[in-house]
């Protein structure tokens, strides 16, 4: 048991002292559920350069982390928003992150990847059209399919601001599911995630926009492996689901509600691709062995003090929690520093990040606590608390 200094939301400091809370255990696999990690990049805080322009990115460290998410029997989402994708890593660093990791996962056996293919190197404005977005998109499914990859087609900022209506998005839609090669995963990502994806699929309401979005889908079902909607609203999502067409996987992004999402109930499940599972990816694991074994009510024990670490990294403004998960990963030690690309470890703040050791510890998530209270000693100190 480690004691240390934490600041609280008030501006006070009391004393913590990390508990016994025991590890997951070791899952059973492969789960019957697919569940995959929308895996963080690791800044390299060594490379010479200005940490909110250049993409420094310590490539072993990143690709190691992805090791570390196959043996736990995860998928790992790639070069999605988790890996800071237009909020620090460019359509180029994430060219090199898919190349390299695709690579890595030749040597794993059963390794599950898929990666984000968007249209992030078309910065949205007034001359941008939709056949520029259409141009874009193929430009980025062209590179994943051609390293030998899984397409996640990932929500457009620049057809956000082109689009004039729902046919629009139809059209875009269209086109690109009807060039790809094999089946992909949609995403449909929330303006709490991204500012700019506001009114997506043509309507500021969220029910009109399923409607369209259900209408591109049933169109194009063959080549659509499943769609992952990031709305952070259960009930949204559970009736999106019982409405997909046949063969149509959900796969639930809601980092608030995912345990109860990916149980399911009498009339179907969620499967999961989850920014929070990087975070949590030893719990994840033992959970949904738990699951898969039959063992419901164990799922629900180990996952329910991690949905309450989630909704504290994912809290508004929700577009920061990059900054937790990669606090986590450099608490357990998946990294030997806390430096993000883009300089974005500033976006969240002391308090915050005491808080989020706090519930970490009492999922029983600090992999190792005394090197975590080490850890988080030398971020206090650095922010002026002697610890």
């Amino acid at each position: 048991m480690a004691t240390l200094t934490l600041p609280t939301s008030d501006g006070r400091l009391e004393t913590f002292s990390t508990s016994a809370s025991p590890a997951p255990a070791p899952a059973v696999r492969p789960f019957n559920r697919i569940a995959y990690a929308a895996a963080h990049v690791v800044a390299d805080p060594l490379a010479d350069g200005d940490p909110w322009i250049d993409e420094m990115v310590d490539w072993d460290a990143t690709v190691a982390f992805r090791r570390h998410l196959w043996s736990l029997g995860l998928g790992v989402a790639e070069a999605m928003d988790t890996a800071q994708r237009g909020m620090g890593l460019s359509w180029p660093g994430a060219q090199e992150l898919i190349k390299r990791v695709t690579e890595a996962s030749r040597d794993v056996p059963d390794a599950v990847l898929a990666s984000g293919a968007g249209t992030d190197h078309l910065a949205p404005g007034p001359d941008v059209t939709i056949d520029d977005v259409i141009r874009a998109y193929e430009e980025q499914c062209a590179f994943v399919e051609g390293v030998g990859g899984t397409i996640i087609l990932m929500a457009s900022r620049a057809l956000a601001a082109a689009a004039t209506g729902p046919d629009d998005y139809a059209r875009v839609y269209d086109h690109i599911l009807g060039q790809v090669r094999e089946p992909v995963m949609i995403h449909w990502l929330g303006d709490m995630f991204d500012p700019a994806l506001a009114g997506y699929w043509g309507h500021g309401d969220l029910d009109d926009a399923m409607d369209v979005c259900l209408d591109v889908l049933a169109s194009n079902a063959a080549m659509v492996d499943g769609i992952k909607i990031s709305l952070l609203d259960k009930d949204k999502e559970i009736a999106m689901r019982r409405r997909l067409p046949e063969g149509v996987r959900m796969y639930t992004g809601d980092d608030f509600n995912f345990a109860e999402l990916i149980a399911g109930d009498g009339q179907g499940y969620s499967d999961a691709l989850l920014g929070i599972f990087d975070a949590i990816a030893p719990a994840a694991s033992a959970a949904l062995g738990a699951l898969t074994a039959g063992d419901e009510a164990k799922f629900h024990e180990i996952l329910e003090p991690t949905v309450a670490l989630s909704r504290h990294i994912f809290q508004a403004p929700t577009r920061f929690y990059k900054t937790g998960v990669v606090f986590m990963a450099y608490l357990n030690g998946h990294q030997n520093h806390f430096t993000m690309v883009g300089g974005q470890q500033s976006a969240r703040s002391l308090p915050h990040l005491a808080e989020l050791f706090r519930l970490a510890d009492a999922a029983g998530l600090l992999a190792d606590p005394d090197m975590a209270a080490t850890r988080m000693r030398a971020v206090l100190a650095v922010h002026g608390v002697e610890a």
